[in-house]
């Protein structure tokens, strides 16, 4: 930018826009949808409609989420994707009704992550794919209720333990990631087994045409792992990174 060049202000948010912008939901939610708005700063007038179910921030400009985002208390679904955020604020850990966290797409680093994430006890859903976070916090570890986590497209060489023993996770996104090759890392490949022990069903609640083809798919799979370890040269391993996976890089199929 030119010296003496303005930088272009984002749309001003007033309570009357704000207010017109509030959606019901087919479940009878109420959503404040201020997505693709070219917001720059988070709105403060927007804290006076804090009895909403549903936030939907994403796709702006905005680079600071303030602590005072912890007054929307009814609020289940929090959608901050593709914005310029590196930093969430200490106060997230009060909002305790949150299923869907999304702040996908930002600049988010691992320091960037308050540790007060893991007051969020009735979370299911998180994505954190699209950032700069060189390792996972194991803040996650704590949130049994967690079905669902994004991971992809960040710097991260390693999934704890505690990842792989939530005892509800269904869909682990761990793409595009730089984990070590499958020689390299043992306790890597014993996490990764772990994760594929994940079922959406129980086995006896399926019957015996679809659980024979589980079980052969499961057979594939482990002959795949196996080429993996004798075949080290081979970089095949990013196909294990996340089984039971059906999330797309398409933002809307994380809401």
């Amino acid at each position: 930018m030119a010296k003496g060049t303005k930088a272009p202000k984002g749309k001003k948010i007033t309570l009357s826009v704000a207010k017109n912008c509030i959606k019901v939901t087919f479940d009878g939610r109420k959503r404040l949808d201020l997505s693709k708005m070219g917001i720059t700063t988070f709105p403060k007038c927007i804290l006076r409609l804090n009895d909403v179910d549903e936030l939907d921030l994403s796709r702006n400009l905005i680079r600071k989420i303030p602590e005072s985002i912890s007054k929307f208390q009814n609020l289940r679904w929090l959608d901050l994707h593709s914005n310029y955020i590196d930093k969430l604020p200490e106060s997230i850990g009060q909002m305790t009704g949150l299923l869907l966290l999304n702040v996908s797409n930002n600049k988010l680093t691992s320091n960037g992550l308050p540790v007060e994430l893991n007051q969020l006890k009735n979370l299911r859903t998180i994505n954190l794919g699209l950032n700069h976070l060189d390792s996972v916090p194991t803040t996650l570890g704590a949130l049994k209720e967690l079905h669902e986590v994004g991971l992809h497209d960040n710097l991260i060489s390693s999934i704890p333990v505690s990842i792989s023993k939530l005892p509800k996770l269904k869909k682990l996104n761990t793409k595009r990631n730089p984990f070590p090759k499958p020689e390299e890392s043992e306790a890597f490949i014993d996490s990764i087994k772990r994760l594929e022990n994940l079922y959406l069903v129980e086995e006896k609640d399926l019957c015996a045409g679809c659980l024979r083809k589980c079980q052969v798919a499961r057979d594939k799979l482990n002959k795949i792992k196996n080429t993996a370890l004798t075949a080290p040269k081979k970089a095949i391993f990013s196909s294990l990174v996340s089984p039971n996976s059906m999330a797309k890089e398409s933002q809307e199929d994380w809401r």
